[in-house]
């Protein structure tokens, strides 16, 4: 009894430590991420005047890159350790972005983001593999959601400093490069002293969850996870959409200029914050009603982004931003992620994470290149805006119907 007492409360304070750590990581992350796009027209003017499909496609090439990490990265934590993956992850992270910094051609930037995304590609499983192993069962949700806030607060200064100190004061693009550099270095060094090696122990609370069997590609592929897969890709289209198009969209077709472009997007990431806060402490009080709570949101979510898109007044347009980042990305995605905790076996949940976050993300790479395509077809985004509104309902109908199939299932 004195050796289960000690591990607990060695465990009950670093699960704190997880969530403050995972969460930095995510401000990191998405702070290199959408640096670059409040500048697209400044960046397609360095590179003699690209088009927008050249453009989009550094974004694509980086969440290619991403994609394609997220079931080695998975594998690769099960086998040998989270720390031990993620730390020459972000290494690999750092080379990157300096190629980005230091590019002369846009081919360049497109190898340098590739890095970047396999690099920051072992983030995603390390992070939620950890709060779902170390935070206790009914704090899971809430920890998941702000750790995800990470990615909001991130957004907002990678895009709010882009568009002021590049659109607004005219300085050098490769500058916020240089920054986003320096924060993934120390993000290194906060990894080294404050993440601890893996130790093969129970979780520090009772749950349903099995500990010791195995994912199996059966288990991966039933109803229900394709059902989380298909929802999230669905998610991740209309949100990846919005990060790498929508300040382009706010400057060229709704007449927001400067600092303003970033200020008008980062809505989205600020009011998201309290939406996920407070949905994911919904979603731990009622945790039977969670497949209930992201077919809500993602209903919400597909009419505010409608709403935003179709207005061409301002204040309705912003209106619009604020409820869809309430709504949004943000506010569900804790709440599968901690869905997805309840149905998968502890040991192999990081290669879970990687497979549907491959699954999911893999939206991420299609939505900046075909956006810029169809911009460049129609001389407007407003296609690209709608068709990301369908494919987020078609994937919420598709979630719905899968779980609610296999509720009856477990009925009969």
């Amino acid at each position: 009894m004195r050796t289960n007492n000690s591990s607990r409360t060695i465990l009950q304070p670093y699960w704190k430590q997880v969530i403050l750590i995972s969460t930095l990581g995510w401000i990191v992350v998405w702070i290199n991420r959408t640096a670059l796009t409040p500048i697209y027209p400044q960046l397609s003017i360095f590179f003699d005047n690209a088009s927008d499909a050249q453009i989009g496609a550094i974004s694509s090439f980086y969440f290619l890159g991403y994609v394609l990490m997220q079931i080695p990265s998975g594998l690769l934590v099960d086998k040998f350790g989270k720390k031990t993956v993620l730390i020459p992850g972000f290494i690999l992270f750092a080379i990157g972005t300096l190629l980005l910094a230091t590019s002369s051609s846009l081919n360049i930037m497109y190898l340098g983001n590739v890095l970047a995304g396999v690099g920051s590609g072992t983030f995603y499983g390390v992070a939620f593999s950890l709060t779902n192993e170390y935070v206790p069962y009914q704090y899971r949700s809430i920890a998941t959601a702000i750790v995800n806030c990470g990615t909001a607060i991130g957004s907002g200064i990678g895009m709010i400093a882009s568009s002021y100190f590049i659109s607004q004061k005219g300085m050098d693009w490769q500058i916020i490069e240089y920054v986003s550099l320096g924060t993934i270095l120390a993000m290194i060094i906060l990894f080294l002293l404050f993440l601890n090696r893996d130790v093969k122990q129970k979780r520090i609370d009772d749950t349903v969850v099995p500990l010791e069997n195995k994912m199996t590609f059966k288990k991966l592929m039933a109803p229900k996870m394709l059902g989380a897969y298909t929802v999230y890709f669905s998610t991740c289209y209309a949100y990846y959409l919005v990060n790498t198009w929508l300040p382009n969209f706010l400057e060229t077709e709704r007449g927001f200029t400067g600092a303003t472009i970033g200020l008008a997007t980062s809505l989205i990431f600020i009011s998201s914050v309290p939406g996920a806060l407070i949905f994911s402490r919904l979603a731990d009080k009622y945790s039977n009603r969670k497949i209930d709570l992201v077919v809500f949101l993602e209903i919400m979510a597909a009419i505010t982004l409608c709403l935003t898109v179709m207005t061409g007044n301002k204040i309705v347009l912003l209106i619009g931003l604020i409820l869809y980042g309430f709504f949004g990305k943000v506010a569900v995605e804790p709440i599968i992620i901690s869905w997805l905790g309840e149905n998968v076996s502890v040991k192999g949940l990081a290669t879970t994470l990687g497979v549907f976050n491959f699954l999911g993300m893999s939206s991420s790479v299609i939505a900046p290149s075909l956006t810029g395509v169809i911009s460049d077809t129609t001389g407007s985004k407003i296609t690209a805006f709608y068709l990301s509104i369908v494919i987020l309902i078609i994937g919420t109908v598709f979630f719905y119907i899968v779980n609610r199939k296999s509720s009856n299932n477990k009925k009969g």
